[in-house]
C-alpha cells in the first residue's frame, strides 16, 4: 500500500468485506488470497460518511498530545465511543470537542480515532489517533501485540504458585517470580451474549500474566495484582482472573460476593470489599512506539481515588504484605 494511504489491516479487511477491492477487474472477497506480481489491484475508498456524533465539552485528563496522537487517562464510568445505550457523553464526544472535526473520520466514522478500548467501568490510559497515519501505525502495533499494557487490579484471594488447585487448572501455569500465566481461548458465551467465556476449542487466543503486589487479610482475602497482557481480548483480565478463581472485586458480570472469614479483615475493610461499585481494574501503564516519529513512549496513570481508597482501607488493617 502507498504510505500516504494510511490504511490499516482492519480497514482493508472491512473494505474487502464490503466488496470495494478488485483484482484485475474482479471483486475479491477472499481475505486469504495472496497477491501475485503483475496483478492490478484497485481499492475503492468511499467518501467519508456523515455522522451523528456531536462534540461535547467534557473535561479530559490529558497525559500527552501532539499533532498525531492524544493520550488520556479515562475515568471509570465513561464509555469510549457511542454505541446503543450510550449515544453521548463518551470519550469520542469529548475528543471531538477538544480536537475538532479533523479527527471525525480517522479510522472510520463509527469509532473515530479509536485503536483500542477499555471497559466503561475500567479507568486508565488510552491512546487515540488524530491522523490516518497514526491510526494505521498504532493499529499495526496492537495487531502485532507489541504494545506494553499493565493493569492494576484488586482481586479476591491471593494467586500463588503453591496453590494445588491452580496448578491443576487447565491453561494455568506459573513462571519464575510467582508470575501467574493464563493461556486459553476467549469467545462469546453461548448462554449470555453479553459475557465472554474461556474456551479450549476455538475462540481467540488470550494470554494474561499476573503477579501479586500486596496481599490483604488473614488468610489472604484479597490482593493488589499487577496484570499484563500478551493479547488484548474483550474483558480478558476479568474473564481470566475469574476463571482462575480470583475474580475482580466489584465485578458485576464475572465476580461474585464472597464471604469474608470472621476476623480475617476489620469491619471497615470487609464492608469496603462488599460495597466497591465497579470492577477494581485500572489500565495503569501503556507503552508503544510513536506511529510518526518511531520514538518509544510510555505513560502511567496512578490509581484513581476509589481504588486508592479501597487499597488504603485494606492496608489499614496492618495485615498487608508484599508477595
Amino acid at each position: 500500500m502507498p504510505e500516504g494511504a494510511h490504511l490499516s489491516r482492519t480497514r482493508i479487511a472491512r473494505l474487502i468485506g464490503e466488496g470495494r477491492v478488485e483484482r484485475d477487474g474482479e471483486v475479491i472477497t477472499d481475505l486469504t488470497h495472496r497477491p501475485v506480481p503483475g496483478e492490478r489491484w484497485l481499492i475503492h475508498v468511499p467518501e467519508a460518511a456523515p455522522t451523528s456524533i456531536e462534540p461535547e465539552p467534557i473535561a479530559l485528563d490529558i497525559l500527552y498530545e501532539d499533532e498525531d496522537i492524544i493520550v488520556v487517562n479515562k475515568p471509570a464510568g465513561m464509555v469510549v465511543h457511542p454505541a446503543p445505550g450510550s449515544p453521548s457523553a463518551t470519550l469520542v464526544n469529548a475528543l471531538l470537542a477538544h480536537c475538532g472535526p479533523g479527527i471525525l473520520h480517522v479510522g472510520g466514522v463509527e469509532r473515530p480515532g479509536i485503536v483500542h478500548r477499555i471497559d466503561k467501568d475500567t479507568s486508565g490510559v488510552l491512546v487515540v489517533a488524530k491522523t490516518d497515519r497514526a491510526h494505521a501505525g498504532l493499529a499495526e502495533q496492537f495487531a502485532r501485540h507489541s504494545v506494553h499494557r499493565h493493569y492494576s487490579a484488586v482481586v479476591h484471594g491471593v494467586p500463588d504458585a503453591g496453590d494445588a488447585r491452580l496448578r491443576g487448572l487447565r491453561g494455568v501455569d506459573f513462571e519464575p517470580g510467582n508470575v501467574l500465566v493464563i493461556r486459553t481461548g476467549i469467545e462469546r458465551s453461548r448462554h449470555d451474549r453479553q459475557r465472554m467465556a474461556v474456551t479450549f476449542h476455538g475462540g481467540r487466543r488470550a494470554v494474561t500474566r499476573a503477579r501479586v503486589i500486596e496481599a490483604f487479610g488473614r488468610p489472604g482475602v484479597a490482593s493488589l495484582v499487577d496484570c499484563w497482557l500478551e493479547t488484548g481480548r474483550t474483558h480478558q483480565i476479568r474473564v481470566h482472573m475469574a476463571y482462575a478463581g480470583h475474580g475482580l472485586v466489584g465485578d458485576p458480570v464475572y465476580g461474585s460476593r464472597r464471604k469474608v472469614p470472621k476476623g480475617a479483615l476489620s469491619e471497615a475493610a470487609r464492608q469496603a470489599l462488599l460495597d466497591f461499585p465497579r470492577q477494581a481494574l485500572h489500565a495503569r501503564t501503556l507503552g508503544f512506539r510513536h506511529p510518526a516519529t518511531g520514538q518509544e513512549m510510555r505513560f502511567e496513570a496512578p490509581l484513581p481515588a476509589d481504588m486508592a481508597e479501597l487499597v488504603a482501607v485494606l492496608r489499614g488493617d496492618g495485615q498487608g504484605g508484599v508477595s
